[in-house]
């Protein structure tokens, strides 16, 4: 996916608040010349998220995984995400900020790599020793994109962004977060 794909057709509430977002900004640079960088995220992951209802996958499976559930799966497994580690994250989100180059334009921040939701939940089970598996479920009605990989190409060249982490590395440094932070996550956690 690369910077220049809009669609006007759209699925959720969600997609259609970015876009506007992203309309408001380019009338805001546009017509009041405010230097205006946009940022489009995909699929970002990190410590610090509470897993729970309408919370991010790698969280959540570490959760249940700790649980000793089996991990949800909807759909076939063979679904793709391009999933970002936060500091990734941050240091693009940093690089829009301060290279003039930048402004006026949107840059997909991503770590340019496709990776299926069977082997998220694989990863889990090994870092979590979870040996309940998996359990497949119908996929949801509205979640109609099996595959999502973003092209970097236009951030690496005009911002210099590289992203640095793995996939397996992120979700154990997600992991070693839970687990420092269990007592006070266990009281927040809502599903």
């Amino acid at each position: 996916m690369k910077e220049d794909f809009v669609s006007l057709h759209l699925d959720t509430p969600y997609q259609i608040t970015k876009l506007l977002g992203e309309l408001y900004c380019n009338f805001f640079h546009n017509y009041y010349k405010l230097p205006v960088a946009i940022a489009r995220y995909f699929n970002v992951y990190g410590p610090g998220e509470i897993p729970g209802a309408y919370r991010n996958v790698i969280p959540n499976f570490i959760w249940w995984a700790l649980h000793k559930k089996p991990l949800p799966i909807t759909g076939t497994g063979e679904e793709t995400r391009d999933f970002t580690f936060v500091e990734d994250i941050v240091d693009g989100t940093l690089r829009l900020g301060i290279v003039p180059e930048a402004i006026g334009d949107a840059f997909n921040l991503a770590s340019n790599k496709e990776t299926r939701i069977a082997d998220i939940a694989s990863i889990v089970n090994a870092i979590t020793g979870n040996e309940s598996g998996i359990k497949m479920a119908a996929r949801r009605d509205w979640d109609k994109i099996t595959r999502r990989r973003a092209s970097i190409d236009k951030a690496s060249k005009v911002i210099g962004y590289q992203p640095e982490m793995n996939i397996s590395e992120g979700i154990k440094k997600v992991y070693e977060w839970i687990i420092q932070n269990r007592d006070r996550i266990e009281k927040d956690a809502r599903f």
